[in-house]
């Protein structure tokens, strides 16, 4: 079992004996995702830590999306609820970025595939540059981020 799942089951643990009902649901929501996740496709497996990750991260996304929508609808109160759980989540994940170091990232991965292909890489090199670049983040800064900050390094360039 990863150690990651392993610490979400233990935590999942300790809110139950503190009654942090808060936390309880929450935990219990991203192992049933991770369960599902696990029994997906043709063969039952073991998630590694960088899946588990990935999971969460998932679901830390859905609820940032879930508050949006509740504030659009006027439901402050689910908003809050849904913000609330995608801090517990975020506890399970890397520090994020900040705008400085993503754009450093990208002008890097910018740079990483100059040196390789010999000329300044342009818009139609980005799924290279995109690559090198989201994997320099590992997943601490979203997809989105990570492209704005290429396509300007590349508009730069």
């Amino acid at each position: 079992m990863s150690t990651l799942k392993e610490q979400l089951r233990a935590d999942l643990t300790t809110a139950m004996k503190a009654r942090d009902e808060l936390v309880r649901t929450t935990l219990r929501s991203v192992l049933t995702s991770i369960g599902n996740a696990e029994v997906a496709g043709d063969t039952a497996r073991e998630l590694s830590d960088d899946e588990v990750r990935a999971v969460i991260t998932k679901e830390t996304k859905r609820r940032a999306e879930s508050a949006q929508a509740f504030a659009d609808g006027g439901r402050p109160e689910s908003a809050d609820r849904e913000r609330a759980e995608g801090e517990v989540l975020a506890r399970y994940l890397p520090t994020q970025l900040d705008d400085d170091e993503v754009a450093a990232l990208a002008t890097a991965a910018v740079a990483e595939v100059e040196s390789e292909t010999g000329e300044k890489p342009g818009m139609k090199q980005m799924g290279q540059v995109m690559k090198k670049a989201n994997a320099a983040a590992a997943g601490r800064a979203e997809g989105g981020r990570v492209a704005a900050a290429v396509k300007k390094a590349l508009a730069a360039g």
